[in-house]
């Protein structure tokens, strides 16, 4: 993955796809991680294992393509390593992603946003983590894995307030931060070690977000995630973060 130069969250998305499939194998096949073969992932194992996560885990045809992309790079690399499993490859290979509708996104109104932000409950650790983090998340329009992967030297909350990330496409964002957010980012950040590197939102073990903070945080932002590219234009949306 470094010889290719990919992202952060590229790692991470073929990460959790392996992540899922090896689960998937261990549930169906009952073999653990050290005895799956290539011959185990035929096609049809393949498409029985996309059609669990939109039939049992709810994701959407988008999510269940990036998945499969992720499995044809790793066969990619396989018909280069085990020349022998070439058939199996271009099977694998020809899997057709899935088609689908390309809707149409409308604005949250104040009381949606609002009532997102009422979500996480603050008297608690978690709470006011999730809380500081859908701020942000309103704000900026920041995908979630783009949050998540923010550490203490990316965000600047004292003078001239603003976060940087790198987002999809490699590309390098600075985002600046009103008041509102900045107050409420600061307060945080106290509850957080101080190292540059340490996650700024860490999972209950401190260490960067796994799979399952990931999709829990996706749930209660919903339907923010879906709307993040309409956010910044949203007055009722700018009122609201300046205290109107």
């Amino acid at each position: 993955m470094s010889q290719k130069q990919a992202s952060a969250h590229t790692v991470a998305s073929y990460r959790d796809t392996f992540r899922l499939l090896i689960e998937y194998v261990h549930e169906r096949l009952k073999k653990e991680p050290a005895n799956i073969r290539i011959a185990d992932l035929n096609t049809d194992f393949v498409m029985s294992f996309l059609n669990h996560l939109e039939e049992k885990r709810g994701v959407s045809a988008r999510s269940r393509n990036q998945r499969l992309g992720a499995i044809r790079s790793f066969f990619r690399y396989v018909a280069f390593k085990a020349p022998e499993h070439s058939g199996l490859v271009q099977q694998i290979l020809a899997i057709p992603s899935k088609r689908h509708d390309h809707t149409l996104v409308d604005f949250l109104t104040r009381e949606e946003i609002e009532a997102i932000l009422e979500k996480p409950d603050r008297n608690t650790w978690l709470g006011r983590r999730d809380h500081a983090l859908i701020l942000l998340a309103v704000q900026t329009g920041m995908r979630v894995s783009e949050l998540t992967g923010l550490c203490r030297r990316d965000l600047a909350i004292e003078k001239a307030a603003h976060v940087r990330c790198l987002g999809k496409g490699r590309k390098d964002r600075c985002i600046p931060l009103t008041k509102t957010t900045t107050a409420v980012l600061r307060s945080w950040s106290k509850e957080v070690p101080a190292s540059p590197e340490t996650p700024f939102f860490p999972n209950s073990q401190g260490g960067h977000a796994n799979l399952a903070m990931k999709e829990g945080i996706l749930k209660m932002m919903t339907p923010v995630e879906a709307n993040r590219r309409r956010f910044r234009a949203d007055d009722a949306l700018l009122s609201f973060l300046r205290g109107l």
